[in-house]
């Protein structure tokens, strides 16, 4: 593949979901001193497990606990202009994607990269 992206990413985040979350926000935050945002997970959910944002840019490293629908795992979340647009380029490359679901005030979709790495596209929902 060598033509430019039609929807280059606006910025990429690595995140991981691990049971260590807590002792890795402190590694970060405290131990390396990279500025955090903790937040829950569900903003409108007082009980919603936390985690830490470390932004970094456009791009930052997110951490969280395991939990329903958060398995343990690495992930790379790409963030683009229009997620529906990239999923038709990817479905036209033979590709899978999954979704799109709203979340977070973005729309995503799923796919599993070549070796097991799970990442997602998304872009903010107008």
């Amino acid at each position: 593949m060598t033509a430019a992206p039609l929807n280059p990413p606006k910025s990429i985040r690595f995140c991981a979901i691990t049971p260590e979350a807590d002792q890795l926000v402190e590694f970060l935050g405290l131990g390396l001193g990279f500025p955090c945002l903790s937040k829950p997970l569900q903003a409108d959910d007082p009980d919603s497990p936390k985690g830490g944002m470390f932004p970094a840019g456009d791009s930052r490293v997110e951490v969280w606990p395991e939990g329903e629908g958060m398995p343990a795992g690495i992930m790379l979340q790409v963030v683009v202009e229009d997620a529906d647009a990239l999923a038709d380029v990817a479905r036209a490359q033979g590709l899978d994607p999954k979704g799109p679901m709203e979340a977070h005030g973005e729309r995503i979709y799923y796919l599993l990269a070549p070796g097991g790495l799970a990442m997602t596209f998304q872009s903010e929902l107008p």
